[in-house]
């Protein structure tokens, strides 16, 4: 089994944000999301009249972004009498790591 080295902070948080951000479609949910807020079912109806992607697809990328820190739960919408819904936000505009900075910082 291949093991990841024990990489300096700012390399491991360079590496994080490369895995979130390797996928046009993610990007596509970024630039989506914007300056506001966004419901999965808005997020998903607008990538889908551009291209095919499935529900679950989405939330996998959704989930992805999330757990990298560019994107958060802005809160909850009620979805029509269903469980409540998503609403998305983005986490930060800019992504800046101090190259000199050796400690983690989430």
């Amino acid at each position: 089994m291949c093991r990841e080295p024990d990489l300096p902070g700012p390399l491991r948080r360079i590496q994080r944000y490369i895995r979130a951000l390797h996928c046009p479609t993610r990007w596509a949910i970024i630039r989506c999301i914007g300056d506001g807020e966004r419901s999965a079912k808005e997020i998903y109806e607008e990538l889908s009249s551009h291209g095919e992607i499935s529900m679950p697809g989405l939330y996998y990328h959704l989930s992805a972004l999330r757990q990298a820190g560019i994107i958060e739960v802005a809160g909850y919408r009620e979805s029509g009498g269903g469980i409540p819904e998503k609403v998305w936000r983005l986490r930060t505009r800019r992504i800046v790591i101090d190259l000199l900075d050796e400690t983690e910082v989430e």
